[in-house]
């Protein structure tokens, strides 16, 4: 019996299903970095070693989100996601059960890195392929939207399950969230068919993405996005956690894994309103205008917020809302540049470019901060700054390759 198409599945329902499933695969991604204090503690690491194993999870993302993304032109997308999931729930087992200093929480986070590259982006070509391009937009903002929810809440859920039941629990229980959404999507998600206008070339022929001048932009730019996201949550909880013991405060009203957690939540409905702004105002004002206020906001955090806790959780709130405004805007816009027959290869490249920014990020500050004699207030202020330039230099690309407005979006100036 040939097994039923994506058809049979209201466009709405298939949405919940695919959203549901990202959220409960979501949820132990940030695990590892809400537990480096602890972790550098017992055993013994130093930054560069912790940035190697938060950037080893991005790296393994890079290399091969195009192999199981691109794969998704010619197979079944359902089958890469359930093998995406798969391979999660292989690396939160092996974290849990190994992981016992830098070789061995490194190889678990790669496992799990490469779980997530046939996770994240297959999720969103779902629901790409069924959508047209005035709908694009808002269908990726609601991809986001779970993404962002999920991301966020990973750092108040290790923290709990860290406190209640010791750190290896974090990862049992991220394993068994990952579990059900393989059942979600193994059960409720349709089979589908290679879409008909399916390039019948090469399948791994990246030129004609890499030629696409509008594609490469939004990719560009999202590689410094993801450089700047990934760093922030990378090291944001051990950057609140050394400001709260300097600054002796030693017991926060807010826990930095809880700060950490409201970033994302605030940060993912900046980054939907976000969208819903660049539809109105010009989808490349908003990016230029978010790029830059994001490396204003990276040149002072790390020198201003060691005053006081207080204010330092003031700056990483507000720099969340800077750095999530244009995520679904960009995603977006890469998206919608994509040829139809090519829009899996696009979003490879588009994941690739900006999980490589992901990998160079939290590792850049682990080394930064080491170069720096270790954490104190220079320390943290020269490691951010090292975003500043990334964001700067992705400025300038941007302008360069000059995107092209989608469907349904206001013209940029």
């Amino acid at each position: 019996m040939a097994a039923p198409t994506a058809g049979a599945v209201s466009p709405r329902r298939l949405v919940t299903i695919v959203c549901g499933a990202q959220i409960l695969a979501q949820i132990g991604a940030y695990a590892w970095p809400a537990l480096i204090p602890g972790r550098m503690a017992e055993w013994g690491i130093d930054n560069a070693d912790a940035g190697w194993i938060t950037g080893l999870f991005y790296l393994a993302y890079a290399v091969s989100v195009p192999i199981l993304v691109t794969s998704t032109d010619r197979i079944d997308p359902k089958r890469i996601y359930l093998l995406g999931v798969a391979l999660t729930i292989v690396g939160h087992l092996c974290f849990a059960l190994f992981a016992e200093g830098f070789w061995t929480a490194a190889f678990a986070r790669v496992l799990a890195g490469i779980g997530w590259a046939g996770t994240y982006m297959t999720g969103l070509k779902l629901l790409a392929d069924r959508v047209d391009g005035k709908l694009m937009s808002r269908a990726v903002a609601g991809h986001a939207l779970s993404i962002g929810i999920a991301g966020a809440a990973s750092f108040a859920f290790a923290g709990a399950f860290e406190d209640l039941l010791g750190w290896q629990s974090v990862f049992w229980a991220s394993a068994a969230c990952a579990v059900a959404a393989w059942l979600v999507v193994a059960v409720a998600a349709p089979a589908q068919e290679p879409r008909a206008e399916a390039p019948v070339g090469r399948l791994f022929d990246f030129g004609p993405v890499l030629r696409n001048r509008s594609a490469m932009a939004y990719a560009l730019a999202y590689c410094v996005h993801t450089w700047e996201m990934n760093t922030l949550r990378g090291w944001g909880v051990a950057f609140l956690a050394w400001v709260a013991l300097t600054a002796g405060d030693g017991d926060p009203w807010l826990p930095a894994t809880a700060v950490i957690t409201l970033v994302g939540l605030v940060g993912t409905w900046a980054s939907v309103a976000g969208n819903e702004v660049s539809i109105r105002l010009g989808r490349q004002r908003l990016v230029r205008v978010a790029m830059v206020a994001s490396a204003l906001c990276a040149a002072v955090i790390g020198f201003l917020g060691p005053f006081s806790y207080e204010l330092a959780v003031a700056l990483i709130l507000v720099y969340g809302v800077v750095i999530w405004l244009d995520s679904s805007s960009l995603t977006a816009g890469a998206a919608g540049s994509a040829e139809p027959g090519r829009r899996g290869a696009t979003l490879a490249v588009h994941s690739m470019l900006g999980y490589a920014g992901g990998f160079v990020g939290p590792l850049a500050m682990g080394v930064i901060l080491d170069l720096a004699g270790g954490m104190s207030t220079i320390g943290w202020g020269l490691a951010f700054l090292h975003v500043t330039a990334a964001m700067l230099l992705g400025r300038v690309a941007f302008a360069v390759l000059r995107p092209k407005t989608l469907a349904g979006d206001r013209a940029g100036d």
